[in-house]
């Protein structure tokens, strides 16, 4: 969901996106936006809560994703235009808030994805240029420091950006191949303890149950990504054909990597090490390929691959808040272009100042844990976007004009789709609290700029201020 999205089609005869994207290119999209910072920063966390095991929560967690995933792909052959879960909302329910309040949700989940990758590439900084211990306000400010660098490469116009996110991805695909390389180089060795791959140690859970679910909600971070690929439903050649195999292969790739790395992972290191560490995969390739220089550039790595995650949910956010301003459900001057560089900069700094506020919240009330926390929210707001999503592509089953030629899903699905969904995100799943703490912030915050922008909009004489074109929500000066 990034600028490239400016200029698509509306009810009038306005010129519509270039359609650039073949399979290939849609392909490494898809697997570039969902791999990332989720594997490269998490993998411990969720060994920390089921043990050894820690494969079974990034499976079911591929599982949940798929069965959500079979929804985007009937709406988005239906209705093959950006916006995503906004449009889908709107056209499912109708009503001006709700839609408000999903796409505000969505950009919200950019903001904290963000987040988490701002912490995630200042630890493995520090860890690169080979400090053991640093400081948790020398972490912070660096953290601080990067969201701003991202800040300004969004100020001053990224523009098509499908060659930079071809190169990052590679560089993140290079990291999670080389951490499964290692794998097999220390499994022929038989330095490895395979006991480890099928122990759990349930650790404060009541039960083995409650145990995955709480860890399959932190790794669900892992898996999303793909619902921004439905952004770019206008730039790709025949989307109704290209998508659902696409997006599945593009799902089932990220899957297994991801499941290759945790069984490598818990193989390697000691369950109690991996969470302790906010560079677990440096850890594994440590301890995998000790007299290898590998293990001295994988920092290096990990910060190319959290900074690909970083600009895309930055872009991502910026732009829907631009696109909500220009469709005055938020306050006008959100909306803002700058004359020269044509990039949203109200907007830049509207999300760049909550970001900075996640990261300085975290580091002082959750600094032990901050990369968990800020992952953790990523996936509580999405998961509630998603259990919508696969309510609206039922809803949008009466929507008969556009019935025939799209993909369409087995009802089953989403029913499944929705109940694991909303199981997920309430509290009995075993989400810490914390993570409702930071969303419900953030979500009120939400809340309160719509009612300001209403009487805003009062004040300026505007009627019925609110989204009239949901397509519009991500566009964006080029």
């Amino acid at each position: 969901m990034s600028e490239s999205v400016a200029g698509r089609q509306t009810e009038e005869n306005t010129p519509e996106l270039k359609r650039v994207m073949g399979p290939g290119l849609l392909l490494l999209f898809v697997v570039g936006d969902i791999l990332g910072t989720g594997v490269y920063a998490l993998v411990g966390d969720v060994a920390g809560e089921v043990g050894g095991a820690a494969w079974l929560p990034f499976l079911v967690a591929f599982a949940v994703a798929t069965v959500t995933a079979f929804s985007y792909l009937e709406l988005v052959t239906k209705y093959p235009q950006a916006a995503g879960a906004a449009l889908y909302a709107h056209k499912a329910f109708g009503i001006h808030f709700v839609t408000f309040l999903v796409a505000f949700v969505v950009m919200c989940s950019g903001i904290t994805s963000a987040s988490t990758a701002s912490r995630a590439f200042s630890a493995n900084f520090f860890e690169g240029i080979g400090v053991a211990e640093p400081s948790k306000f020398g972490v912070a400010l660096l953290a601080l420091g990067f969201m701003a660098a991202l800040a300004a490469i969004n100020f001053r116009g990224v523009g098509e950006s499908i060659k930079l996110n071809v190169v990052l991805t590679i560089v993140e695909i290079t990291g999670l191949v080389a951490v499964i390389m290692v794998g097999m180089w220390a499994f022929s060795g038989g330095d490895v303890d395979f006991s480890r791959v099928v122990a759990f140690d349930t650790a404060d859970q009541k039960n083995t149950f409650m145990a995955v679910t709480a860890a399959t909600s932190l790794a669900f971070f892992a898996m999303v990504g793909f619902e921004d690929s439905v952004n770019m439903a206008e730039e790709t050649k025949d989307p109704v054909k290209t998508f659902p195999k696409i997006l599945l292969s593009g799902l089932s790739i990220a899957g297994i990597v991801y499941i290759l790395v945790s069984i490598v992972a818990v193989a390697l290191v000691p369950v109690g090490e991996l969470q302790a560490s906010d560079t677990p995969l440096v850890e594994v390739v440590k301890a995998g390929a000790p007299g290898l220089p590998i293990d001295e550039i994988f920092p290096f790595i990990t910060m190319f691959a959290v900074s690909n995650t970083a600009l895309i949910n930055m872009l991502m956010a910026s732009r829907l808040i631009y696109g909500m301003a220009r469709q005055h459900v938020l306050p006008p001057g959100l909306g803002v272009v700058h004359p020269t560089r044509r990039s949203p900069w109200a907007a830049i700094i509207f999300t760049t100042v909550i970001a900075f506020g996640l990261i300085i919240y975290v580091s002082t009330a959750a600094s032990d844990n901050a990369i968990s926390v800020l992952g953790g929210t990523t996936s509580l707001l999405l998961l509630a976007v998603f259990a919508v999503v696969n309510v609206a592509v039922l809803v949008l089953r009466r929507d008969v004009r556009q019935a025939g030629g799209h993909f369409k899903t087995p009802t089953v699905l989403p029913v499944i789709g929705f109940v694991v969904s909303l199981y997920l995100v309430t509290p009995l799943s075993g989400r810490p609290a914390q993570q409702y703490l930071v969303a419900g912030a953030l979500v009120v915050i939400g809340i309160a700029l719509f009612f300001v922008t209403q009487l805003i909009n009062r004040q300026l004489g505007i009627r019925d201020g609110h989204i009239t074109d949901p397509t519009h929500l991500g566009s964006g000066p080029d």
